[in-house]
């Protein structure tokens, strides 16, 4: 067993599905005679003042282990549970680190932890990143101390999931893996073709996945993919862009939408205004995954765009702000956000201005 015989166990969970479907219970059962402590309620997206609680009683229970049950969010709060539980200071100085890991002379232990996986869509299972929502912003933390030490993927577990949080799973992956692949060419062919094949597969199985929730092998192809997407290995020595999630992040933050719903918004606008600047990825992109052969490169960059959004689409998911009800009045307050959060100049090339972004944006709605 992965979990010491001896561990005193916290098991962390979300709105209570996992509670209700009686996955709590199986899990506990294997726990078998450990001492296990439950903390539920980590929010949808993990808020820190929710965290902090859990946190309290790690100190006070003398938790040793913990283990998530649940998705990325779930996972992504225990990751800062685990972090904050062994930390001297105000646990809110662990949010300033941004994209820059949380050095070891600041926080150099951690409570262990694993997973227990619901919904496929962050990759949190499989790398060291999380993603805090505190105040109005969200904030990036990394740390090498916060690998699981175990995650466990079992399909049949997502089965019961709704059709929008599958769909929503699939977005996920989709441009996680692109914003690590629609960039510039920096000849890394294999992950190159580690991004092609998640993305073809996603494509060969999303729909079915959501039509068909326990045709067994799509949604097993579906879990394997998002944790694939974002476990590092894709990313490795490659550009990487991040802005569609950065400008997503915010109309989370504003207007409640779904981070997966946030990210089919923005990035089909998004790859119409940055054209140029990923003119070659762009038509890779075009050729290997969409199969486009004819027409001129516009064209091919087109249909690819084109292609994108309409498998968003046909997963149920709107792509314009407008059907959301957000309107052209709303993009200054967007822009504000990004601003009073840092977020001026994003991209693979740190070119993407507030100016970019309000275009972006005006094509979105």
């Amino acid at each position: 067993m992965y979990v010491p015989a001896d561990a005193t166990v916290l098991i962390t969970y979300g709105g209570g599905s996992a509670k209700k479907s009686g996955l709590i219970d199986k899990v506990k059962t294997v726990l078998g005679n450990r001492k296990v402590y439950e903390f539920g309620g980590i929010d949808p997206n993990p808020r820190y003042e929710t965290l902090v609680k859990a946190v309290e009683i790690v100190r006070n229970e003398n938790i040793d282990f913990l283990l998530a049950v649940g998705g990325g969010s779930v996972i992504d709060g225990t990751k800062f549970i685990t972090l904050a539980s062994c930390y001297k200071g105000d646990p809110r100085n662990l949010l300033k680190f941004g994209f820059m890991p949380i050095p070891f002379d600041v926080v150099n232990k951690v409570v262990p932890f694993g997973t227990v996986l619901t919904l496929p869509a962050t990759g949190s299972e499989m790398n060291s990143g999380a993603v805090i929502s505190y105040e109005h912003g969200k904030f990036p933390v990394m740390c090498e101390l916060a690998f699981p030490k175990f995650s466990i993927l079992d399909p049949i577990i997502t089965f019961t999931l709704p059709k929008i949080q599958v769909a929503n799973g699939i977005i996920d992956t989709f441009v996680h893996t692109t914003e690590q692949y629609i960039t510039f060419p920096v000849d890394a062919r294999v992950q190159d073709r580690i991004a092609e094949g998640i993305l073809q597969t996603l494509i060969e199985i999303g729909k079915t996945t959501i039509a068909e929730t326990e045709n067994y092998d799509a949604r097993a192809n579906l879990v394997w993919s998002a944790t694939m997407a974002l476990n590092g290995i894709g990313g490795a020595g490659v550009p990487q862009d991040w802005a569609t999630h950065m400008i997503g992040h915010e109309l989370t933050a504003l207007f409640g939408i779904d981070h997966g719903q946030t990210l089919a918004i923005v990035y089909p606008s998004l790859l119409e205004v940055r054209r140029e600047q990923k003119r070659v990825k762009l038509l890779q992109y075009a050729k290997r995954v969409w199969h486009i052969e004819s027409g001129s490169e516009e064209e091919k960059i087109d249909l690819a765009i084109r292609k994108t959004r309409e498998f968003f689409e046909s997963l149920g998911v709107k792509t314009r702000l407008s059907q959301y009800g957000i309107g052209t009045d709303k993009i200054p307050v967007i822009i504000e956000q990004l601003k009073a959060h840092g977020m001026t100049a994003l991209s693979e090339t740190q070119d993407l201005t507030l100016d970019i972004i309000q275009k972006i944006l005006e094509r979105a709605v």
